[in-house]
């Protein structure tokens, strides 16, 4: 699976920056995970290698550097993959339980807890670099305010937080 993300990731970071080579997707990776994830030579090679060899991406040399450029056949397959997103659909598992799992002894729901502290960070790094602009910020803002409060609502009427009872529900009454 991190191979198949580091080749996603390495489309969409040529598509959008242009031109890239393995050091600068290690540290684009780095970057935007602060550090937690540095993918070596032996991941972030074989990932870009993949590509170019599916003919999702160009490699050429300069100096000692390879550097890769996405082609269109790499932009078709990046929009397919975007179009298909299944988590729009919201039909991709969280994995974040078996990772609370895996981690240890521990316990589970402050690794939980830490996981969604860790996630509220991220959406205020993204929502503080303007990136969007300030109209579309307070729109995701104003958004996320509205997740969290039904969410907190919902743990306060002691219903399923998930909302995932609910769904299952209306999925039975289609059924019907």
């Amino acid at each position: 699976m991190p191979g198949r993300i580091i080749g996603f990731y390495a489309l969409t970071v040529m598509d959008s920056e242009g031109p890239l080579y393995g050091y600068r997707l290690s540290d684009r990776i780095a970057e935007r995970t602060e550090g937690a994830w540095r993918p070596g030579a032996g991941a972030v090679y074989p990932a870009l290698d993949s590509l170019a060899q599916r003919k999702f991406a160009r490699v050429t040399s300069e100096g000692r550097r390879r550097v890769y450029r996405i082609t269109p056949q790499g932009r078709a397959h990046l929009r397919e993959v975007r179009r298909n997103m299944a988590w729009r659909n919201r039909t991709v598992p969280d994995l974040i339980q078996l990772w609370a799992e895996i981690t240890g002894p521990g316990d589970p729901g402050q690794f939980l807890v830490e996981s969604v502290h860790r996630r509220l960070d991220s959406v205020l790094a993204y929502l503080g670099r303007e990136r969007e602009g300030p109209t579309r910020n307070r729109a995701l803002r104003g958004q996320l305010r509205l997740e969290l409060e039904r969410a907190l609502a919902r743990l306060d009427e002691g219903t399923d937080p998930t909302g995932a009872g609910s769904r299952r529900a209306a999925r039975r009454g289609r059924r019907s």
